[in-house]
């Protein structure tokens, strides 16, 4: 029996992980029901609330949504090319900094409950992810420069 590498099929499964996620959540962004939920988040921060000015609140989310989709592709192929596994790997990382970055601009976003502090938890679970991102874009950027 072949002996299994845990740090390749933990990075392998972390990756697939993100990128069914990203999938996920960017094709349900097409939704008015997204748009709209996400439209708090969005209007409040300080590097996308220009882009209602442009757009409607449907077409932000399936900006946002065609963005995620875009990435969740990059990482998938990341595995054969390692190029494309470092600009997804940083498109990635900017996208969970981004929506990390939402429990500081949102108005009520911390909430206390039982004097305990609170948060919008589908948030809370882009930390892992960004450590995805980050991993995938150094694994990358490390390929690319031992091949130069």
């Amino acid at each position: 029996m072949k002996n299994i590498n845990i740090e390749k099929l933990g990075y392998t499964i972390g990756v697939i992980g993100v990128a069914i996620t990203l999938l996920w959540i960017g094709l349900f962004k097409f939704t008015l029901f997204e748009a709209k939920a996400i439209e708090p988040l969005v209007v409040n921060h300080f590097g996308m609330n220009w882009l209602y000015s442009i757009l409607s609140v449907q077409g932000v989310s399936n900006l946002i949504g065609i963005s995620e989709i875009i990435i969740a592709i990059g990482l998938i192929v990341s595995f054969w090319n390692v190029k494309i596994g470092k600009i997804a790997g940083i498109a990635s990382t900017i996208i969970f900094i981004t929506t990390l970055s939402f429990l500081a601009t949102t108005p009520g976003i911390w909430k206390m409950v039982d004097g305990f502090p609170v948060t919008e938890f589908f948030l809370v679970k882009d930390i892992p992810f960004l450590a995805i991102s980050l991993l995938v874009w150094g694994k990358n950027h490390k390929k690319l420069k031992n091949k130069a």
